[in-house]
C-alpha cells in the first residue's frame, strides 16, 4: 500500500509538464547524478524525490542515477545509516545505490543535484567537484544542500550560501525576482506555497558567504507573509532568498531551498522550477545570472 500511494503521488505531480521531443532517446539524454546521502538529518522526502526525478527526468531529456550513500560503505557507521534511511524513507541502501563523487565519477555525468546533509563527500572530492563545475559542469542543489559541508570552502563557492535555521514552516508567499528565468516562470509573483523556509547567514564554521553581490536571486520570501520579528530571525537586512543561480568558472550552479515537504515535490510548479534550474545549469535554456546587486531596480 505504501508503494501504491507513492507511485500515485508521483503520477499526480508529473502530468502537467510536457517533455521535449526526443527526450526518451538515450543518445540525447543528459546524465544527472542525484546525491541523497544525509549524514545529518534524513528528510523523508528524499526517497520520493528520487522516484519523481526518475519518472519525469526521461520526459525532459535527463537520465537520472541516484547515489543514496557517497561515503565508505565498509565503515562501521554504514549499517546504522542504512537502517535509519530505510526507516525514514522506505528505501534500502544497496551497493548499487552507493558511489563516490570524485573526478572519475563526475566525468560520467553532465549534471549533479545535491539533496544532502552533513558531509557526503571529502574535501578532496569537493575540490574535484569545484574543478568539474569550473570546467563547464552543471551543479544544482535543493533544500538541505545548504545544510551540507559547512567547513569546506570549495563547496561553499559552488552552493552560494549556508543554512542557519528555518524560522518558518508554514504557508508563505513568494516574491519572484526574475520571472523570465527558467526557474522563475512556474510561480507567479505572490504565489503561495507551504514548506520549511530557510534563513541563510553565518555557517557552523562562522562564515557568511551569502551575498547579492555574487548571486542572482530568482525567488525570495515575501516578508509580508511571515513574522520577521521572531527571535530566531537573525538577518537584520530581512533578506530571505529562496532560489538563486550563479556562474562558476565555465560552469553554472543553481539552488532552491524549497523541497522539504513531500507535497512540494508533488507540486508541478516546484517540478518545473527545479527542472528549469537544472536545464539552465546545463546551458539548455537561457537565463540571466547577473548578481542581483548589479541589476537596475524598477524605477531606478
Amino acid at each position: 500500500m505504501r508503494w501504491l500511494t507513492l507511485f500515485a503521488a508521483i503520477a499526480v505531480g508529473t502530468a502537467a509538464i510536457p517533455g521535449p521531443a526526443g527526450a526518451k532517446d538515450d543518445k540525447t539524454a543528459k546524465r544527472l547524478l542525484l546525491v541523497t546521502d544525509s549524514g545529518g538529518f534524513i528528510h523523508d522526502s528524499v526517497g520520493l524525490a528520487e522516484q519523481i526525478l526518475k519518472e519525469i527526468g526521461p520526459k525532459h531529456g535527463l537520465d537520472v542515477t541516484c547515489f543514496r550513500y557517497t561515503r565508505d560503505p565498509k565503515a562501521p557507521a554504514f549499517a546504522k545509516y542504512a537502517a535509519d534511511f530505510r526507516r525514514i524513507t522506505g528505501l534500502t541502501v544497496e551497493p548499487e545505490n552507493c558511489g563516490r563523487v570524485n573526478a572519475e565519477t563526475l566525468a560520467k555525468f553532465d549534471a549533479v543535484l545535491f539533496f544532502t546533509t552533513g558531509d557526503p563527500i571529502t574535501k578532496d572530492e569537493a575540490a574535484d567537484l569545484l574543478a568539474w563545475v569550473k570546467k563547464g559542469g552543471a551543479f544544482a542543489g535543493t533544500h538541505c544542500a545548504t545544510d551540507t559541508l559547512y567547513k569546506t570552502p570549495a563547496y561553499g563557492e559552488i552552493i552560494g550560501a549556508y543554512f542557519v535555521n528555518h524560522p518558518w514552516h508554514q504557508k508563505i508567499k513568494l516574491k519572484v525576482e526574475d520571472p523570465t528565468h527558467p526557474a522563475g516562470k512556474s510561480f507567479p509573483n505572490g504565489a503561495e506555497i507551504t514548506d520549511e523556509i530557510y534563513q541563510f547567514g553565518p555557517s557552523k564554521a562562522g562564515a557568511d558567504i551569502y551575498s547579492r553581490d555574487r548571486l542572482h536571486i530568482i525567488l525570495s520570501l515575501d516578508n509580508s507573509s511571515v513574522d520577521t520579528t521572531k527571535k530566531d530571525v537573525v538577518r537584520e537586512d530581512k533578506d530571505f532568498a529562496i532560489s538563486w543561480c550563479q556562474k562558476v568558472g565555465e560552469g553554472r550552479s543553481f539552488y532552491t531551498s524549497l523541497g522539504h515537504r513531500k507535497e512540494v515535490w508533488q507540486d508541478p510548479r516546484f517540478q518545473e522550477h527545479l527542472l528549469g534550474g537544472i536545464k539552465w545549469a546545463l546551458k539548455q535554456l537561457p537565463g540571466d545570472a547577473t548578481p542581483s546587486a548589479q541589476l537596475k531596480k524598477p524605477g531606478g
